[in-house]
């Protein structure tokens, strides 16, 4: 068998052992530390509890997307510089897993039902991006990126003023989104047609209202 094909199962089990780690919480990170492990818990009411656990849970589906985007597009990408720029961001994505999930943990909650849903779906689409080509598959997590900074924005808007916790949280969230986008668009990103763009902002409404409730 040609080592090409050895290589390609070789990244697909490594897929399948990403994906496994994602899904319990054991994925892999760089490390870096909790952004609130400064911050005092503040008392919050039962409203405002229930309603940063909401965005929280949102925001780790999120996460949990992000990385299946991640690990189908280097699955399938052809420049090895492209393929560590996706590996690299979906570390970094871990961290953000990882984050999430300790403070829906503080907040007495729970990570979306739907979660693995949510990741087979979004491997798929990075798999899809990726076998367009690796400029293209730039061209999505550039957008991709952009429209979770946008939504991170609107986060820190209402998350409740209390919870400080959590907004440390979003804020380094956005800070690394707004990086890989940037990033993105520096290895030389094709912009997305306009109808592609719309697909994937109705697909992420559609991924929040959901993963806000279950």
């Amino acid at each position: 068998m040609n080592p090409r094909h050895y290589s390609l199962i070789d990244q697909l089990c490594l897929n399948i052992d990403q994906a496994i780690r994602g899904l319990v919480g054991e994925t892999l990170t760089t490390g870096r530390p909790y952004p609130a492990q400064d911050d005092s818990e503040l008392n919050l009411s039962v409203e405002q509890q229930k309603q940063s656990a909401a965005l929280m849970r949102v925001n780790h589906a999120g996460e949990v997307c992000a990385q299946a985007l991640y690990h189908g597009q280097a699955l399938v990408s052809r420049d090895p510089a492209v393929r560590h720029q996706l590996q690299q961001a979906a570390i970094e994505e871990g961290d953000h897993l990882v984050w999430c999930h300790q403070r829906l943990q503080e907040l007495n909650s729970h990570t979306s039902y739907l979660n693995p849903f949510w990741y087979t779906g979004s491997f798929i689409m990075g798999l899809a991006a990726g076998i367009w080509g690796d400029y293209w598959s730039l061209g999505f997590l550039a957008e991709t990126e952009q429209q979770v900074v946008n939504h991170l924005a609107g986060h820190l808007q209402t998350l409740p003023s209390q919870d400080k916790k959590s907004f440390e949280i979003v804020q380094q969230m956005q800070q690394d989104e707004a990086r890989h986008r940037d990033d993105a668009i520096n290895l030389g990103a094709k912009e997305l047609p306009w109808i592609i763009k719309k697909m994937m902002s109705f697909v992420s409404k559609v991924m929040v209202k959901t993963a806000s409730k279950f």
